[in-house]
């Protein structure tokens, strides 16, 4: 597993408690989240998490604000070496994918409003933002994901929408053996979806 959190020297204690969460969450799931079981991991006193984050949502949302930078720049990444808008949006597409069957947990933290209000954390909130925006910069489409009633925006949604719920149908295993039994099987399965949908996409 890799820590999603940058250390920077001055505050290794903070960047602890954050990758021993991301830990306790990718094993256990959300629920295995407590303060004192990640002061616990993180080899620090009871106390110590609340002298950098007031409560267990304050530790999902900066943990959320990551992930969604770690998605933004898999979808750049992915974006990078096509030119038509077929291509970039089945790149985006495949970077979606990717980005949700190597980070789950993290994955289904930053689209659980009820686990994490991200309206109640700036700083995250503009991550995510960043993010929804990307395909809309893209794609080359007007406005942005906040006017979800503007008419342009309708085929970024929707492409939007199928990725999501692609990958939201991969992690809850509601596809059944259809798409493979390895990691590797099930992503090269959701790509063809993707591939299918991209090229009806003008």
């Amino acid at each position: 597993m890799t820590a999603i959190t940058r250390t920077t020297g001055k505050d290794d204690v903070r960047a602890g408690i954050l990758n021993a969460s991301l830990q306790l969450m990718n094993e256990g799931g959300l629920g295995a989240l407590s303060m004192r079981e990640v002061a616990r991991r993180a080899g620090v006193s009871h106390q110590a998490p609340y002298h950098y984050f007031q409560d267990r949502e304050a530790i999902l949302a900066e943990l959320a604000g990551e992930g969604f930078d770690q998605l933004y720049d898999y979808m750049v990444s992915a974006v990078g070496l096509v030119r038509d808008r077929a291509s970039k949006n089945r790149a985006m597409g495949e970077a979606y994918i990717r980005f949700a069957l190597n980070h789950p947990e993290l994955f289904r933290l930053m689209f659980r409003s009820e686990m994490c209000d991200l309206s109640l954390y700036p700083a995250a909130k503009a991550k995510a933002e960043r993010c929804f925006n990307l395909p809309v910069e893209v794609l080359g489409a007007s406005g942005t994901m906040a006017d979800k009633t503007n008419p342009d925006l309708t085929p970024v949604i929707a492409s939007w929408a199928m990725a999501h719920g692609l990958a939201t149908l991969l992690l809850e295993g509601k596809l059944g053996e259809t798409f493979g039994e390895t990691r590797d099987q099930r992503e090269a399965s959701a790509n063809r979806v993707i591939a299918f949908f991209a090229e009806r996409f003008k």
